[in-house]
């Protein structure tokens, strides 16, 4: 997967916000497919300031890292990577549902341990 230089800076370095240009030079793609990408996924939603500017945020930034490898990286179909990106949000979420049911157990365990020393 690219990895893009700001990622590897201290979380210290980076910006609140990234322009639309600036956006593209990371990527190295044109304005143009970055707000191509935008219409095509729901799920990317950059601010846009008074002007109607687009404002794109650290966690925006991943969403397109992740739209740019689907798409150019491995190769994916625009409506394929939708779906892989579904499939993810899924698997996110099923494991973040396993995640608190283990924090449960291991809750009612000690909760036993301490209760039956």
């Amino acid at each position: 997967m690219k990895q893009l230089p700001i990622f590897e800076e201290s979380q210290d370095n980076l910006k609140r916000y990234y322009t639309i240009g600036e956006v593209a030079k990371l990527f190295g793609v044109s304005k143009s497919l970055i707000r191509f990408w935008e219409g095509e996924f729901d799920y990317l939603k950059p601010a846009k300031n008074s002007k109607g500017d687009r404002r794109f945020t650290v966690h925006n930034l991943e969403q397109l890292q992740l739209i740019y490898e689907l798409v150019k990286e491995r190769g994916f179909t625009i409506e394929g990577a939708r779906q892989e990106i579904r499939r993810l949000q899924e698997w996110e979420k099923e494991k973040a549902e396993v995640l608190e049911r283990l924090k449960r157990v291991k809750a009612g365990l000690e909760g036993l341990r301490e209760g039956g020393g």
